[in-house]
């Protein structure tokens, strides 16, 4: 028989408790953006808000990957809702990152020949910054349909909920243009853009074939409560199936394998 805890457990909608509060947070965004499709006409207040929330969407872009990672929700519909949500903030739809990131880029971040991330041109040299962040938002679509094709059940709802996507932002914008630009389009290029900026640092430079010599770790406070813990790179990339909550204590059990060197400070480490 089941326990009192476990049938509590089941009957939550949600696989992780510590999900709830950024979920929370997202979706009040994402009501917000809508309100002010509807109602603001004022294209200097929508552009000002456009600047502002730069950095407040590509924090969410953080949890969108967590999301890629392990489903939020115990329902799929919850799932797919959730992810045109979060598409609308960070430019990635529904399965993107699972295909791009979870099934290509985690498995091949040690060979710069086959990672959909990877920092190292073809002749062995490393890129500057500006070239990784292009080339990797440009190509996060393309790379992302190339792992699906080794794994067709991921490829389905990537390709269907992506149309759908994308159908409705046009939707959006045929019936107000220049709202719907400032609102959703330029956001979801941007997020894309700033997330492809900011994982330059996880890894680029790092030739090696020792996954605890080959990501870079950053132990802010600040910083892994916006990113939910993704400062414990390492630990995430030798357990990726790990819930985000878990990493610090993961990040414990093999702290003494990461040289010092891999360690970085943020510009808000308190």
């Amino acid at each position: 028989m089941q326990t009192v805890i476990e049938q509590k457990k089941e009957s939550s909608i949600f696989r992780h408790k510590e999900d709830r509060w950024p979920v929370i947070i997202v979706l009040m965004l994402t009501t917000l953006d809508f309100f002010l499709y509807f109602t603001v006409s004022n294209l200097t207040l929508l552009f000002s808000y456009y600047l502002l929330m730069i950095i407040p969407k590509g924090v969410i872009c953080a949890w969108n990957h967590h999301h890629q990672h392990i489903f939020t929700f115990r329902n799929t519909a919850l799932n797919r809702g959730l992810e045109f949500a979060y598409a609308l903030h960070t430019g990635v739809t529904t399965h993107l990152w699972r295909l791009h990131h979870v099934l290509g880029h985690h498995l091949n971040f040690l060979d710069q020949e086959k990672d959909e991330s990877r920092w190292e041109r073809k002749d062995g040299s490393q890129m500057g910054m500006i070239e990784y962040t292009l080339n990797v938002a440009l190509t996060a679509y393309p790379r992302g349909y190339a792992v699906g094709k080794r794994y067709p059940k991921q490829l389905k709802p990537f390709l269907i909920y992506t149309v759908i996507t994308f159908a409705i932002v046009g939707g959006l914008v045929w019936y107000k243009p220049a709202e719907a630009i400032l609102l959703f389009v330029l956001p979801m290029i941007t997020s894309l853009i700033f997330t492809a900026y900011v994982t330059y640092d996880h890894h680029s430079g790092l030739d090696t074939d020792n996954e605890f010599e080959a990501s870079r770790n950053k132990l802010s406070p600040v910083y892994n409560l916006l990113t939910g813990n993704l400062g414990y790179h390492t630990a995430h990339h030798h357990k990726q199936g790990v819930h985000w909550s878990k990493l610090p204590e993961l990040h414990a059990k093999i702290k003494d394998k990461i040289p010092e060197y891999l360690y970085q400070k943020t510009v808000i480490d308190i």
